[in-house]
């Protein structure tokens, strides 16, 4: 089992960048992936990234790809979500989750941090 805390959204003008967190703990952090979803109001939850802790292959949604970078630091047991030239389409709650299994379904999920990005 793993736990996720999410830190590092906040109110940005367009154009701008922010990094996002997710702190991993748990006894088997290095066997997981994370990812990082988000939610606008009335909208689906939409994939973002993710990374794989051992080996670190990562994956983007189309929306962010070229945008958006994902890392982790083994030392800190961090996840970090590197957002670059946010646009107001942006705008969300973004999770992290964490999962071992590869059926796409993620079984831990962080609480959530508000990114807002005005036009």
């Amino acid at each position: 089992q793993v736990q996720l805390v999410e830190s590092g959204g906040g109110l940005v003008q367009a154009g701008a960048s922010l990094r996002l967190s997710c702190a991993v703990s748990g006894r088997t952090v290095w066997s997981y992936k994370v990812a990082w979803f988000r939610q606008a109001p009335g909208k689906e939850r939409e994939f973002v990234s993710s990374i794989a802790w051992s080996g670190g292959t990562t994956y983007y949604g189309d929306s962010v790809k070229g945008r958006f970078t994902i890392s982790r630091d083994n030392a800190k047991n961090t996840v970090y979500l590197q957002m670059n030239n946010l646009k107001p389409e942006d705008t969300a709650v973004y999770s992290c989750a964490a999962s071992r299994r590869d059926n796409g379904a993620w079984d831990y999920w962080g609480q959530g941090t508000q990114v807002t990005v005005s036009s």
